[in-house]
């Protein structure tokens, strides 16, 4: 027991140690803690800072506890478990110690964690002061800057008013000096008129007075020219009177010069006469051979007005290789191998002098039909000719006799001729229930005499965006038909890119060309212009490549950007809605005046 209280074996029954021991470990009697600051013994209203007070509670001992205390000792030595309350004691003690130890760490990081949370708050002080410094510095150049643009403004406003205060003086300078020189011009305008007056006056007095004096002399001159005029007449008469009486006595008398005169005049007039038919006989030969009917509006066909023209075109298409009929051309697959198979049949009639086979085009306008009816001659070897229906009407009585030149023309074509129609619904309409005029159904007439036979000079092709409306007889002349439809979304796509390599693209490469185009995905941009022009036809859309190109020219850069692409694209899309509201009015209108007139009785 000596050594749990830390007591030598010299001193254990020391009763001061072991009231030292048993005073450390109990506490006070009176309550008091002496591990705080304070004297040791003292009341709880003292403490160590009230040693100048002057009062300190005297410390009393209790001896019943010391006792008690020594009494636990013993009986703590004679128990079995002395060891283990020891190191129990002491393992307590450890504890005490490390939490201690571990309440002085938490402490100093509270401390730290203090010091380091004020650091972050003057950090935090500091951000915000410096942001509102930038913001006053901000502020502070904004306001800088706006006096120094009202400072500019206000310089710029008194300098444009010091040059419309100068203009405003020049022009009243310049027009008190216009004004001066129109009074200058009109002072001299009116003394120059007063001059000549005066001038005129003074010569017509003049000359009347001269006119006086010699008016007698006057007289005598004219008596005598008039004197000489007659006497110089009557001599002409009396000279060409014996003249020609001479030559009529002796015409009269001698029998073989009036025979010989008789022969020389019905000479002369047989001569005018054959003269005559002959030069128009001549005239509709080389108009036959050489010339173009006034119907035709375009042919391959050599002429010499042609010729003349364009000479190399000309030899172009006299001396040039057959090409594909459908080369630039887009088309439907199904309609391309249907035009092919029509391309072949009119090669091996031409090469085979057969008959050839009318055809009729039919379909919205825009879809290509012209275009094949030219590459289909020039493929087959064959010339093309080209006349509208809209010429016909406009021609009255004359029409006949065109029509008869047309097809004259076209027979005595040596390479075989397509004659293509255009709008041929224009004047071969129904002659039962449209109201024509005489002239047009006479003109009509002549069109169904000179086709009513298959032809191996010519090839009549037809085209129409109401095939409705032909003459039955017109239907029964038609050996093939085909339909042209707008294209579908594969062929717009590869419309567009045609049309975008044509007109954009190539005279982009040109270092002579101005135009220019922005960085951007082509391919994708034919792709989504190909979606967005459902139901355009061919036409309108090469008239797109037309539009960028124009779009290019107008930019002042010549670059030509995507945003101008689209808005061209919009364009022709909202213009082919319009036209497709007004086809579907005049539709409804037709329907209806067909109806009143189907409904009126004859």
């Amino acid at each position: 027991m000596d050594w749990i209280f830390g007591v030598g074996n010299k001193n254990k029954n020391d009763p001061k140690n072991i009231s030292q021991l048993l005073g450390a470990a109990l506490p006070p009697p009176d309550g008091t803690d002496p591990n705080k600051s304070g004297v040791p013994g003292a009341g709880p209203g003292s403490s160590g800072g009230n040693a100048g007070s002057g009062a300190q509670t005297a410390y009393r001992f209790d001896s019943t506890a010391l006792e008690r205390a020594a009494a636990a000792a013993k009986e703590l030595e004679k128990s079995k478990y002395a060891t283990q309350a020891f190191e129990t004691i002491m393992a307590q003690e450890v504890t005490k110690r490390k939490e201690l130890e571990l309440q002085g760490k938490a402490i100093e990081a509270q401390i730290e964690d203090s010091k380091s949370q004020q650091i972050r708050q003057q950090h935090e002080e500091r951000r915000k002061t410096l942001k509102e410094e930038e913001k006053i510095q901000e502020r502070k150049s904004h306001l800088e800057d706006r006096l120094a643009r009202q400072r500019h403004d206000d310089q710029l406003m008194q300098s444009r008013k010091s040059q419309e205060e100068l203009l405003r003086l020049q022009e009243e300078s310049v027009a008190k000096q216009e004004q001066m020189r129109k009074a200058s011009m009109e002072y001299e305008a009116e003394l120059r008129h007063k001059n000549e007056m005066a001038r005129i006056e003074a010569e017509l007095k003049g000359k009347a007075k001269i006119d006086r004096e010699n008016r007698d002399l006057n007289l005598e001159m004219m008596r005598e020219k008039a004197k000489e005029s007659r006497e110089t007449v009557l001599e002409a008469i009396k000279t060409a009177g014996s003249v020609v009486g001479s030559a009529t006595n002796a015409l009269l008398t001698d029998r073989n010069k009036l025979y010989a005169a008789a022969t020389g005049i019905t000479v002369a007039a047989a001569g005018i006469y054959v003269a005559k038919n002959s030069v128009g006989v001549a005239a509709r030969f080389i108009e036959a051979r050489l010339g173009k009917p006034s119907l035709v509006r375009e042919t391959s066909r050599f002429t010499a007005v042609g010729f003349l023209r364009n000479p190399i075109k000309t030899t172009k298409m006299l001396v040039g290789k057959p090409k594909d009929p459908l080369e630039g051309i887009v088309l439907k697959p199904t309609l391309e191998e249907r035009l092919r198979d029509v391309a072949i049949v009119t090669k091996h009639t031409k090469k085979n002098k057969g008959f050839y086979r009318n055809i009729l085009f039919y379909g919205p306008p825009g879809t290509g039909k012209t275009m094949f009816a030219k590459s289909l001659a020039l493929n087959s070897g064959m010339d093309y000719a080209i006349m509208t229906g809209g010429d016909v009407t406009p021609m009255g009585r004359d029409g006949v006799t065109a029509m008869h030149k047309v097809f004259n023309w076209a027979n005595s074509s040596r390479r075989g001729l397509l004659l293509f129609v255009d709008e041929a619904d224009a004047f071969l309409r129904k002659r039962s229930t449209e109201q024509i005029s005489e002239d047009l159904r006479a003109t009509l007439n002549a069109f169904l005499y000179r086709t009513g036979e298959q032809s191996k000079k010519f090839m009549l092709v037809l085209a129409s965006n109401q095939p409705e409306q032909f003459d039955w007889a017109i239907n029964d002349r038609i050996d093939e038909m085909v339909e042209f439809d707008v294209p579908s979304l594969p062929e717009r796509e590869r419309m567009v890119r045609h049309y975008f390599d044509k007109f954009v693209l190539e005279p982009s490469f040109d270092s002579k060309s101005r135009i220019k185009v922005e960085e951007l995905d082509y391919g994708e941009k034919c792709t989504e212009i190909a979606r967005r022009t459902e139901g355009l036809s061919g036409r309108e859309i090469s008239k797109l490549g037309v539009a960028w190109q124009a779009c290019a020219y107008a930019a002042e850069d010549g670059v030509l950007t995507e945003k101008m692409i689209d808005e061209r694209v919009a364009d022709a899309i909202a213009g082919h809605a319009k036209k497709v509201i007004w086809e579907t009015d005049q539709h409804a209108v037709s329907y209806k005046s067909a109806a009143a007139a189907a409904s009126t009785p004859v």
